[in-house]
């Protein structure tokens, strides 16, 4: 097989910072193994075209302690931000090679690679992130309806149609004030008001609905689903019901729990647990991003980044 220094699992900007911050403390070899087949997957997919990508989300005045570091800018800029940063620091990335699973071997890791051993690595920084597991609801989806409901930001347009964006967050706001100009749109949400939602789009979202263009139904929550005639029949919790022609759900991403399990890494309360270093339980082996910190940012994605290259320093190769 293969051996290397520190193997990266994800090529988002958790994973990114993480062989900079390695390569600018001479930790060779380093390689990212990345399932899709481009950097920063989620930010490619989910972020519209002018989107910004915001340096501190929701908690404001972090400040860099690595390399890594930005302003807010658009996602074009991020995007060519982190490409030349790829090829300024030489990284080795590996694309479409999804890691399926880590096992012991010695002082280091097997990386298993699409079911087959092929890397070693003495140390495991995994960067997967949140988002490739979409949050989906406790109730069923009924089996007639599944092509009328999406679990992501759709790629295709709508005209004329009635939707159900169905979240409190960013995303949420953003792909109901995209689609609001065409369509008839509506967000239920389970609070009575939005608090996950950054100033500026709040804004655009309060007024939307000032103008008509959408629905609010705070301290909502959907119940069941039913097909009706070619459309989605929704039942609230409060006795209420109505028909749709789509639902959109954004409601987060959730840690991928399956994986980190089949590795053995132990879990707290459905988190990962982790010491003060963001190291599990299995010895060298690290998590960074917002698989690691709660409520995890770009700025907080980089800082962990720097914080596990530095202990692999001062812990292991002293």
């Amino acid at each position: 097989m293969e051996k290397v220094k520190i193997a990266i699992i994800g090529a988002g900007p958790a994973g990114i910072a993480s062989a900079i911050e390695a390569k600018a403390s001479k930790i060779e070899p380093v390689v990212i193994l990345e399932k899709s087949d481009q950097i920063c997957y989620t930010i490619n997919k989910f972020y519209k075209p002018g989107k910004r990508v915001d340096a501190n989300f929701k908690s404001a005045g972090i400040k860099p302690i690595g390399l890594c570091s930005f302003e807010t800018e658009t996602k074009e800029k991020f995007l060519k931000r982190i490409e030349n940063w790829t090829k300024q620091w030489n990284l080795d990335i590996r694309f479409k090679a999804e890691v399926t699973n880590i096992t012991k071997n010695g002082e280091g890791y097997d990386i298993w690679i699409k079911d087959n051993p092929e890397i070693w690595a003495e140390f495991v920084i995994i960067a997967i992130g949140i988002f490739g597991t979409p949050r989906k609801p406790s109730y069923p989806i009924p089996s007639e309806v599944k092509n009328k409901i999406f679990f992501e930001p759709p790629q295709q347009q709508f005209e004329n149609k009635k939707i159900l964006v169905v979240g409190g967050g960013n995303t949420a706001a953003e792909v109901a004030y995209s689609l609001c100009d065409n369509n008839e749109i509506y967000i239920s949400y389970r609070r009575p008001q939005f608090f996950r939602i950054n100033e500026t789009n709040l804004k655009i979202l309060n007024e939307k609905a000032k103008q008509g263009k959408i629905k609010f139904l705070l301290n909502t929550d959907i119940e069941k689903l039913e097909p009706f005639d070619d459309k989605i029949k929704v039942y609230f919790k409060n006795n209420k019901e109505d028909i749709y022609d789509y639902i959109i759900y954004c409601l987060g991403g959730s840690t991928p729990k399956r994986f980190l399990q089949k590795i053995r890494i132990q879990m707290d309360n459905k988190k990962p647990s982790l010491d003060e270093y963001f190291e599990t339980n299995l010895p060298k082996v690290f998590l960074v991003g917002d698989i690691a910190v709660e409520k995890g940012n770009i700025m907080k994605a980089f800082n962990t980044a720097h914080i596990v290259i530095k202990r692999i320093k001062e812990k292991y190769l002293k």
